[in-house]
């Protein structure tokens, strides 16, 4: 049996890569460590129903502050993924069986949290025929019976080993936001996400629209990776050519030593640059921050992302 706890039964693959030592992170990167009564009360509710959130997974900087809040991401279909990205801290190798209870188990744990905007992602599942859409179906139909009040947002894997119907399968369950990271820059992709493909992510992405025009999507990347100015600007261009709605920006953080490297820390002002770039490129809605992540207020972003709309369909 694997204990995820120790580095070298966690990331297998990463046992034999030479160390990269972390540069010191500066001011504007700390966060202070989870002690909150809120905190230790949604630990307790995602202990209880014995699921797996990603912000434990991946070692999230913000778990203190969204767990206080009651925020959770719920990861589902296991802790352990098939693939074996550079960056990423979910542990790597051979998933275990598909638990058909979980749906349930997210949904009842969303109720008792009383949210009002439920992020779930998961591992990818290149084991399984459909890439694990139809799960990801049943979690969404789950949480809109037990917490018909709640608006889900998805982050799925590529499906980049399944028939191209299987989206249809996760479009059809009628998510309010339906997000898939493109990560980084296509230059890094052979390094950092090697055993993905930038071009089928950017055309998920377009399909989700093609399927139903009226879906909110969202996507993301790290800097801090080694790309340039440019390139980030490029994937703008490419996320707005594909109709995304939504652009989250972060820093890029190495888990451990195994990890790739952080090429550096990209300045506050640097993403206000970003962001301001991102708007005048037509984005409804932008997140471009040190400590912003896939799911960081994504309550609060979704509420003003359906505003943007809204005003913008006002002046049409």
């Amino acid at each position: 049996m694997r204990d995820l706890s120790v580095p070298e039964q966690r990331h297998p693959e990463k046992a034999h890569r030479a160390d990269t030592a972390q540069p010191k992170k500066p001011d504007w990167i700390r966060v202070k460590a989870p002690v909150s009564q809120g905190y230790k009360a949604t630990r307790d509710i995602i202990r209880a129903q014995k699921l797996v959130t990603v912000c434990e997974e991946a070692g999230c900087p913000n778990v203190g502050e969204c767990w206080s809040q009651g925020h959770a991401t719920m990861m589902i279909m296991g802790e352990i993924c098939t693939r074996g990205c550079t960056f990423c801290n979910v542990a790597t190798g051979r998933p275990q069986a598909l638990d058909a209870f979980e749906p349930g188990r997210v949904a009842h744990a969303v109720a008792e949290l009383g949210l009002n905007h439920v992020v779930v992602t998961s591992v990818d599942r290149d084991d399984l025929e459909d890439g694990g859409a139809a799960h990801f179906a049943q979690t969404i139909r789950a949480i809109r019976h037990r917490a018909p009040g709640t608006t889900i947002e998805v982050l799925v894997p590529d499906f980049l080993k399944c028939a191209p119907g299987v989206l249809e399968t996760v479009v059809a369950a009628r998510p309010d936001v339906f997000n898939h990271n493109l990560e980084t820059v296509p230059g890094l992709y052979p390094e950092v996400r090697p055993g993905a493909r930038y071009f089928h992510s950017l055309r998920l992405l377009q399909r989700v629209k093609e399927l139903d025009p009226a879906m909110f999507t969202k996507s993301g990347i790290m800097v801090g990776l080694g790309e340039d100015r440019q390139s980030v600007l490029q994937v703008m261009d490419d996320m707005r050519a594909a109709d995304v709605d939504f652009l989250t920006i972060g820093q890029y953080l190495q888990p451990t030593p195994k990890h790739h490297h952080v090429d550096r820390f990209v300045t506050p002002d640097e993403f206000r640059g970003y962001a301001t770039a991102a708007y005048g490129k037509g984005f409804l809605m932008v997140s471009a921050t040190p400590l912003t992540r896939s799911s960081y207020h994504a309550g609060e972003d979704f509420a003003r992302l359906r505003a943007a709309r809204l005003a913008k369909l006002g002046r049409a």
